[in-house]
């Protein structure tokens, strides 16, 4: 199993937004140091919380600090850009990055951006279909261009001057386009079934019950065999919340502190998916009545917490419960003590993830 990173960070309100990025940016190096195989971050325009407004911006201002870890925008909401834009500037931190990146697109989640932009009362799952249809006909293809769709018109046919270069838009550094990725959020997803048989992989959200997430492999799987591709468990992505500490106490009182960045985070996206009517990623089965999803049990389900040791075997009964997966994503979380933040990332991957593999290698063994 391979060791990631995947933010979508909920920071206090009011703290200071210099700040909060700086700490972002240090997680990110952190992992590229500790050998995390890919980070990934998340965007939001109009969310106090959730601040970082542009993924794009934020992986162009670490890419030259990073050596060895790839990159992912997690996710660009395809909904609420124009799609030449994001191929231009996809493009572009391609090769700023030298082929690490990995671009991660959604529909987009967070509905007061759905408002901002226009598209709230939109069939935003048609218009990211066509949103990333137009981003990989970009890139395939010659200028002008010329495409039509309902959404979009694309085209430089009227200005394009071929001997200058006038009319061109960038295509990546990896061809025919970087790896794909989409995010998972909702039980049995039937996006994650379309994802796969056009050759894209799936991130399961960690704000997803393990019965929600074990639900994605079968899709994954139905995607895999309609588009003629290996199904390979290695390449599934699942996110989860995760915090290590030296000493069970020190674990237990900061992932459980009702003021805490753990408890903090969750709290946020109860009251965000209650209010939009999809308490149901919450629920632990789909008849549960909508008042006994609770704060405590959402948290009490969703957060590992402990010693190296422990988290190792609830790591392993995770993925005994959900199904072999490639990469555990490492769900990022404000720093309200620095160095607890960064212990956690530093035992996860020096102590936590060799005991998750050596365990992983004897139920392989044992199987055979």
């Amino acid at each position: 199993m391979n060791l990631g990173f995947f933010t979508m960070p909920i920071h206090p309100l009011e703290k200071d937004w210099r700040l909060s990025l700086k700490e972002d940016r240090e997680a990110f190096l952190l992992a590229d140091e500790l050998g995390f195989s890919e980070a990934y971050v998340g965007e939001h325009v109009t969310d106090k919380a959730e601040n970082i407004t542009s993924c794009i911006a934020f992986l162009a201002w670490i890419a030259a600090a990073t050596r060895q870890i790839k990159l992912g925008t997690g996710t660009i909401n395809m909904p609420n850009a124009h799609p030449a834009a994001v191929a231009a500037s996809i493009a572009m931190l391609d090769h700023m990055l030298e082929g690490r990146l990995i671009f991660g697109i959604s529909p987009g989640g967070l509905l007061s951006d759905a408002e901002l932009f226009g598209n709230l009362d939109a069939d935003r799952n048609a218009m990211f279909v066509e949103a990333i249809n137009q981003v990989l006909q970009i890139w395939g293809s010659e200028p002008p261009y010329k495409l039509r769709g309902k959404y979009w018109n694309i085209s430089t046919e009227k200005t394009l001057i071929a001997d200058i270069g006038q009319g061109f838009i960038a295509r990546p550094l990896q061809q025919p386009h970087p790896p794909i990725v989409v995010t998972a959020v909702a039980p049995f997803s039937k996006g994650v079934t379309e994802a796969a048989a056009r050759g894209w992989d799936p991130i399961s959200a960690n704000f997803l019950m393990p019965a929600w997430v074990k639900s994605h492999w079968p899709k994954y799987v139905e995607g895999c065999e309609r588009g003629g591709r290996v199904v390979d468990p290695g390449n599934w992505r699942v996110a989860k919340s995760v915090f290590v500490a030296k000493d069970a106490a020190t674990a237990k009182a900061y992932a459980t502190d009702p003021a805490g960045p753990y408890v903090y985070y969750y709290r946020s996206l109860f009251t965000k998916l209650k209010k939009n009517g999809r308490i149901e990623l919450f629920k632990t089965r789909r008849d549960q009545p909508d008042d006994e999803v609770t704060l405590e049990a959402i948290c009490d389900k969703l957060i590992i917490w402990g010693t190296p040791e422990s988290v190792a075997d609830q790591l392993l009964a995770f993925q005994e419960e959900v199904g072999k997966f490639g990469t555990l994503l490492y769900a990022g979380k404000d720093w309200k003590d620095r160095e607890l933040g960064r212990q956690s990332m530093i035992l996860m991957a020096e102590k936590v993830m060799p005991r998750v593999n050596a365990g992983t290698s004897k139920q392989s063994n044992a199987a055979e």
